[in-house]
């Protein structure tokens, strides 16, 4: 008895693919007639990969098993363009392998040392303030809210300086030469983008 696997158990994902591709008619899916002659029913795979926005590099892929894990929104865009019903959706997810969704890991506030506040403490005639690289304002004393604003009176995810410096009227009264702010608060942006 042969235990190698057939192509069409080996790649349940591509088959399905290829019969629901199949069983679309391309007029009511909105494509175009674009005059040439179709050799299958249903969807070409270029017009499957525009109505699902991906190449059509990975439709390819994807029908010939040369991609296994797909992640769920390239599934879900694959099955409106399919126009593929509840139970065929859920059959979808269960011959695909689907991609784990990374989790989105918020960078938490860092808290401020006691040292670090007791020294700002120790000089409220300077104003001086606790800055992460996001330019998220973490502590600050008296000189600096007298100076800029009152941090405590803001949310706490209001009290960023680049969120202040440009959609905070007062704060931006406070620049001399505000363009010249602006573009380093976007250079300070970029350089935490580039990390």
């Amino acid at each position: 008895m042969d235990h190698r696997a057939t192509p069409a158990r080996d790649n349940e994902l591509g088959a399905f693919l290829r019969s629901r591709r199949a069983a679309v008619d391309p007029h009511r899916a909105g494509m175009p007639d674009d005059g040439r002659l179709r050799r299958v029913p249903g969807l070409r795979r270029e017009e499957l990969a525009q109505l699902a926005h991906v190449s059509v590099d990975y439709v390819v892929r994807l029908e010939q098993g040369r991609t296994r894990r797909v992640s769920r929104s390239v599934l879900d865009a694959l099955a409106d363009a399919l126009q593929l019903a509840p139970d065929e959706r859920e059959y979808l997810l269960t011959v695909a392998d689907v991609a784990p969704v990374a989790a989105v890991r918020r960078p938490g506030r860092p808290a401020v040392a006691p040292c670090l506040r007791q020294l700002l403490d120790t000089m409220p005639g300077i104003p001086a303030m606790v800055l992460n690289r996001r330019m998220d304002v973490l502590a600050w004393n008296r000189g600096s809210a007298a100076l800029l604003t009152d941090f405590g009176a803001l949310h706490r995810d209001e009290r960023n300086l680049i969120r202040l410096t440009f959609l905070d009227d007062h704060f931006r009264a406070l620049y001399a030469d505000w363009s010249r702010a602006a573009r380093e608060c976007v250079a300070v942006l970029r350089m935490e983008a580039g990390r």
